[in-house]
């Protein structure tokens, strides 16, 4: 996908809020508004039930083309520019959940100076802002920098950390429940199939035998469609047990979980490191949003 177009758009939103070298969060709203910016999510790819990674491509190239002006070495004009319309294009997204602003310790320490910066011109609406954006949640903080990994690489982080914690949450869900135990459950196993088609061959036999006998003192026109060849009881269990088999392999493929029992899970129920990387990296920011002027 081209992203160059939504590029300049954000090139064009930008230089049209600094030519004045404005500070005001208000301009950009402004500015925003008398654009209609927020139509640029109409080209946005298709979001698919199967694969999001299209569309977090297409968001995050957004959120970073906008980080590079943010941290770039322009005025603070265009910088604050940079930081109102990442603001502005996490807030106004049409898409739940909504996709997060991925941001790398250069980044975080970017908006501190950015904050120091404001500090000292006295633009006192960038902390709030700032915090009120640590507040919703809306980073997702990762090691890969603006200036050193592709949107691509990016994505890529974001998808395995998503899909570790999709597979965490799994495994949290189905710890001890009752939905974990049939997860596991061999049905053919658990109701004895070898018994079942026993039972349903000697019955068959003992159905045929019967009528044969009874053939010599009766008419049993009427009741020979009975003993004709059919699926016996046995091989309907069976089919109902490979598909249940079947239908539980598409749900681990589907979820990522593994075929192995869950006794072994305990050391997987451990929180992945990312998080605690977040938690570390936004004490940091709170630090950074309460130092005094």
């Amino acid at each position: 996908m081209d992203l160059s177009p939504f590029e300049k758009d954000i090139d064009e939103l930008i230089d049209e809020f600094s030519q004045g070298e404005s500070t005001s969060f208000a301009e950009m709203k402004r500015v925003w508004a008398s654009r209609k910016f927020t139509y640029i999510y109409e080209a946005a790819p298709t979001p698919s039930p199967y694969s999001s990674s299209n569309l977090a491509f297409f968001m995050q190239s957004l959120f970073a083309h906008s980080l590079g002006h943010m941290v770039g070495s322009g005025s603070l004009s265009r910088r604050l520019g940079g930081l109102y319309c990442l603001y502005c294009l996490h807030e106004t997204q049409p898409f739940k959940p909504p996709f997060r602003i991925y941001l790398s310790l250069r980044e975080l320490k970017n908006i501190k100076d950015l904050i120091v910066a404001s500090k000292e011109r006295g633009i006192t609406v960038v902390p709030p802002l700032v915090k009120r954006m640590l507040e919703r949640n809306m980073f997702l903080f990762g090691a890969l920098d603006v200036n050193e990994a592709s949107v691509l690489e990016r994505v890529n982080q974001l998808m395995e950390l998503q899909n570790a914690r999709v597979e965490l949450a799994y495994k949290k869900l189905f710890a001890n429940t009752r939905i974990e135990h049939f997860l596991h459950m061999d049905l053919g196993v658990e109701i004895d199939m070898d018994i079942i088609k026993k039972m349903s061959s000697e019955y068959a036999e003992a159905k045929k035998l019967a009528i044969q006998e009874a053939r010599t003192e009766v008419d049993v026109q009427n009741i020979e469609h009975i003993i004709e060849d059919k699926k016996s009881i046995g091989d309907v269990v069976e089919g109902i047990a490979d598909e249940w088999n079947t239908e539980r392999k598409a749900f681990y493929q589907q979820t990522g979980l593994s075929l192995q029992h869950s006794s072994e899970e305990g050391h997987l129920l451990q929180p992945p490191p990312e998080r605690e990387d977040d938690e570390d990296f936004e004490h940091k920011l709170e630090e950074i949003l309460s130092e005094p002027n």
